[in-house]
């Protein structure tokens, strides 16, 4: 698989910067769409997705070189290559969400429901992400045969995508992708049809993340280590025990919290 796109001169444009492009814009005009639609205030939250994208970005490299941290003292001008990859997709949750509480709390916004707004985005972003690792023939799983592959109906461009240097291997790039594309309707479909309390859909986004994480992690050959542990299954299941905490917590309704949510909604169409 030829990870650039195209040449111009002494000039690379990667596969993996175009696909990184489309699952931000994509996640964001999903996000904005509905935001607005919920009555945010369009400045308000092009500032939280304009900056939430470039902390993501820089979150994601940092996560990813903290765990490299060897390779990349040896090689620091590799540190901005990011078009060969490296973009760990917890490192943009972490920095991402930072983001997104302060500049909530900073215009006194709910971050649970901003959350709550987000979660199908991220998890369209994340399945359009997951491309760019097939373009630089990287996150795959153990070697595997192919009519074990054929036998999965993986689409056969995948397949031949997974012959690299003459061995097949698992495509887990495509298991994560699938699943994440069925949470995405998924969440689509609760936010329409129930009314959930704010937190709730975040929350089943990070455990339906996380699930699918947890295990594919099991899989990839080229993990983030701490020590013996893959640093992924660890985050999983720290971001797994948060979301069944957010999905099953009550949250008292006192006079204040009504109060404050009746006031956010004004706000809302300032």
């Amino acid at each position: 698989m030829n990870p650039v796109l195209i040449s111009l001169g002494p000039i690379d444009i990667y596969w993996y910067s175009i696909t990184m492009l489309l699952a931000i814009l994509a996640g964001s005009f999903l996000f904005l769409k509905t935001a607005k639609k919920d009555g945010y205030n369009e400045d308000f939250l092009t500032n939280l997705v304009f900056y939430g994208a470039i902390f993501g970005i820089i979150g994601a490299r940092i996560y990813y070189v903290i765990f490299n941290l060897s390779y990349y003292l040896s090689n620091p001008f590799q540190i901005i290559a990011i078009w060969n990859g490296g973009l760990a997709v917890h490192g943009a949750i972490i920095c991402g969400g930072i983001w997104f509480i302060y500049y909530c709390k900073k215009n006194k916004k709910n971050v649970l429901k901003i959350f709550d707004l987000a979660a199908p985005a991220m998890l369209l972003a994340q399945a359009i992400g997951r491309w760019g690792n097939f373009f630089n023939s990287e996150a795959h799983g153990p070697e595997v045969a192919k009519e074990t592959l054929e036998n999965l109906n993986i689409p056969q461009f995948i397949i031949n995508g997974m012959n690299i240097n003459g061995t097949y291997y698992h495509p887990t790039f495509y298991y994560e992708c699938i699943w994440n594309l069925i949470g995405f309707v998924l969440l689509i479909i609760i936010r329409k049809k129930f009314k959930l309390k704010p937190g709730r859909l975040v929350g089943i986004y990070f455990m339906w993340y996380s699930f699918i994480r947890f295990f594919i992690e099991s899989l990839r050959t080229d993990s983030l280590m701490l020590g013996p542990f893959k640093v992924a299954q660890i985050v999983s299941v720290l971001l797994f025990l948060l979301g069944l905490y957010l999905v099953i917590r009550k949250k008292k309704d006192t006079r204040v919290n009504r109060l404050k949510e009746r006031t956010e909604e004004n706000e809302k169409h300032i």
